[in-house]
């Protein structure tokens, strides 16, 4: 397995774990009285926001050709931990 095989497999995992952590949260916002249902679907778009901006990052290092791989990669680093900490600081105000 190429090292942008197994980058591409960490990604995914990641996805998956922030798809799960969007599932918790929507359970949340069904418990969650009235007035706070509002501002949980607010930071439930923003999770999924950054989710869906990673998938489409995702699918860009998958069609990516070994050569152009390396040129990516940090680029994709950088995006990657952008939204990464924007996924956790919205998924925080639920706890």
């Amino acid at each position: 397995m190429s090292e942008k095989d197994v980058y591409v497999e960490k990604a995914k995992a990641m996805l998956d774990q922030w798809n799960a952590e969007i599932d918790k949260t929507k359970a949340k916002i069904d418990e969650a009285a009235a007035d706070s249902k509002i501002q949980y679907q607010k930071q439930l778009e923003e999770m999924r926001a950054q989710r869906d901006k990673a998938e489409a990052e995702l699918k860009e290092m998958r069609k990516a050709s070994d050569a152009a791989w390396a040129d990516m990669k940090a680029g994709f680093d950088k995006a990657w931990n952008n939204m990464s900490e924007a996924f956790d600081a919205a998924m925080a105000r639920f706890k």
